[in-house]
């Protein structure tokens, strides 16, 4: 069960208290209730944190720790905010400048997508805008991440692959693979193409959300 709570849609709210520390992005935080303190995220070993702080910092993405006893905000520049729950059926991948907050609690690690297939993991990366990393996180936890007008969920089941536009593409959770789908003929090459000439193609088991947008946050 989730632990953030939709305040509306572009505000969550989540308790903090000994041993349950959230990790947010710096700027995030909008207000709080209680005895919390906020603290960069050190790079170098010890504190909470810490090794999520030398991974976030791999996306450019600084971050902070919320601790003590009470309740705080967050949202970010006024963008939609969703929440997607870890239950340790498999990762959740997305991309550093898309997350808002999440339980400390949740394992983090930044992925050369190169690593996951080659050129073709690289291009990914290029295409979507995620660049060649993305940050996965595993164990259990909440996580809020930030969409242009909300997020729709669609489950990848196996039976067929899920085709996403790279620009609409926020994140996915599960055993899920990801792979890039190009169509270019002349049309495309002379700008009279339909515009939708590369997707990504995801299989295997697990969800896949979607932005109401082609923009990146």
């Amino acid at each position: 069960m989730s632990i953030f709570e939709q305040v509306n849609g572009k505000v969550v709210a989540a308790p903090v208290s000994p041993g349950r520390e959230i990790l947010a992005r710096r700027g995030a935080m909008l207000a709080y209730t209680g005895d919390v303190t906020f603290s960069p995220v050190h790079t170098g070993p010890g504190g909470a944190g810490g090794m999520v702080g030398r991974m976030m910092q791999g996306e450019h993405v600084p971050m902070m720790v919320a601790q003590g006893q009470g309740t705080v905000h967050f949202g970010y520049r006024g963008l939609y905010v969703s929440i997607i729950d870890v239950d340790g059926s498999g990762p959740l991948s997305v991309e550093a400048d898309r997350l808002v907050a999440h339980e400390a609690s949740l394992q983090s690690a930044v992925v050369f997508l190169g690593s996951q297939g080659g050129i073709r993991g690289a291009v990914r990366g290029a295409v979507s805008g995620q660049g060649l990393f993305t940050t996965q996180l595993h164990g259990y936890g909440s996580v809020a991440v930030l969409s242009h007008g909300g997020t729709i969920a669609i489950p990848v089941d196996g039976m067929r692959p899920v085709a996403v536009d790279p620009q609409a593409y926020v994140a996915h959770i599960g055993q899920v693979n990801v792979d890039i789908s190009a169509s270019v003929g002349w049309r495309d090459a002379v700008g009279r193409g339909s515009g939708e000439a590369i997707q990504l193609k995801l299989t295997g088991q697990g969800t896949v959300y979607v932005q109401a947008s082609e923009q990146k946050p």
